[in-house]
């Protein structure tokens, strides 16, 4: 079989202000390197889109570096091996990795997992069983030291990080878990599907206000993928010794001017409060008791999860848009084809 000696990328033309529009993003012909010792090359079946990718977007330094213009944009993949120069490696396998946003990736092959469509189908490495699912099983119970018996609020509660804290909180033994999302019909999958107690639509009015109704007695731990007015409602409702595990924020990732809440940061004193920022990759120790632990919900039926799944490469740039403005429920994925 020959190899590909060309395949498709996706790359970043310009740097956004505001909001990314599709003008700043190009798909183009680039050529394919075979593998080389050590190294695998591998046709990509799924590709993720996140929020943090939005950060990447800006030349400015952060905790991962800023993509690059007129390069391949990367991020997480799932794909087969199509040939291997590396030892324990072979064509047919399937493995994770972080080069996505194309076609074709080569790589090395240490910085490949090997993933199974037996134990998952393909894309839930990208969602429940990956990143996502590790940041909300994390975030949760390590950043935020969930007990037993604490009411939790979840912001961005549909997505694939949110909707799986709130599940998880549920099966650790919350008192109560709230969530909030961006439409009527993500409201009723929270409280059907997903198990939570309570939900509300916080387009529908003032933040605050439906979390005081949802959360009368208030709330010990706000896992927080939103920002700006969600997170000062949540200071607002928090018990003292409340616990915050600031994920992402969402809300003012496309802003160019400084966000206007939270206004009441000075509760953090009185309350004893305890916020605290979290990247996955500080997590990596505990990432095997997490799949476990996952893969059993999942088996048993505790735990759902939602995908959306958006077709064809050439529409990963408007799936990555569509995800910042919430179009999607649960993990979004670019599928690319078997």
């Amino acid at each position: 079989m020959s190899l590909p000696t060309t395949g498709r990328e996706w790359q970043l033309t310009a740097r956004p202000d505001g909001w990314p529009t599709t003008e700043d993003f190009a798909l183009r012909e680039a050529p394919v390197r075979p593998p080389g010792e050590g190294q695998i090359l591998v046709r990509n079946l799924y590709m993720s889109v996140d929020p943090y990718m939005r950060g990447r977007m800006n030349d400015v330094k952060s905790y991962v570096p800023p993509f690059r213009l007129d390069k391949a944009m990367d991020g997480g993949a799932v794909g087969v091996v199509v040939a291997s120069e590396a030892e324990g490696f072979a064509p047919g396998d399937h493995v994770l990795h972080q080069l996505g946003w194309r076609e074709y990736a080569t790589l090395e092959a240490r910085h490949a997992t090997p993933v199974s469509p037996d134990l998952a189908p393909l894309s839930a490495y990208l969602g429940v069983l990956g990143m996502p699912g590790l940041t909300a099983y994390a975030g949760l119970l390590e950043v935020a030291s969930f007990k037993e018996g604490d009411a939790v609020f979840v912001s961005g509660a549909a997505g694939a990080v949110g909707s799986q804290v709130g599940q998880i909180a549920r099966l650790k033994g919350a008192s109560r878990v709230i969530g909030s999302a961006g439409s009527k019909e993500k409201v009723q999958l929270l409280t059907e599907e997903f198990g939570f107690d309570a939900a509300f639509n916080y387009k529908d009015g003032p933040v605050a206000e439906q979390l005081g109704q949802a959360a009368p007695d208030g709330i010990d731990v706000y896992f927080d993928n939103v920002g700006g007015e969600h997170l000062e409602a949540a200071i607002d409702s928090l018990r003292v010794h409340g616990r915050i595990a600031a994920c992402g924020m969402i809300a003012q990732y496309n802003d160019s001017e400084p966000p206007a809440a939270p206004r009441n940061m000075a509760q953090i004193i009185g309350k004893r409060l305890r916020l605290q920022g979290l990247l996955v990759a500080d997590h990596a120790p505990i990432q095997q008791q997490f799949v476990q632990e996952t893969a059993a919900w999942i088996n048993s039926g505790e735990l759902r999860y939602r995908e959306t799944v958006v077709d064809g490469l050439e529409n990963a740039a408007d799936a990555f848009l569509g995800m910042l403005r919430g179009a999607n429920t649960g993990k979004m994925v670019v599928g690319l084809g078997d």
